[in-house]
């Protein structure tokens, strides 16, 4: 599946950080508004890996959201040196 690109790296950081599960709301934030069977799909590998993890979620309809960036290929990292740099810049 492709994953869709981020809206910002501001909006992917403050989600990581604030959101421990990801529901459709966060998601769509995450990603700008994407069809509901995009979101199912992303939520549906995250749920996979999770599983394969033995990990639960506290939300029926939530994942794990280290899981979760981990399996969309989102580097928090990385996004951090991004935005620090951004910031030295004044961008």
């Amino acid at each position: 599946m492709n994953i869709p690109a981020i809206t910002s790296i501001e909006t992917a950081l403050s989600t990581y950080y604030n959101h421990s599960e990801l529901g459709n709301k966060e998601i769509n934030a995450l990603f700008g508004r994407r069809s509901a069977n995009t979101v199912v799909r992303l939520k549906r590998l995250a749920k996979d890996e999770m599983s394969a993890r033995n990990m639960i979620s506290y939300g029926a309809n939530k994942v794990n959201t280290k899981v979760a960036y981990e399996v969309w290929g989102i580097d928090v990292k990385e996004l951090e040196k991004r935005m620090k740099k951004i910031r030295e810049l004044e961008l």
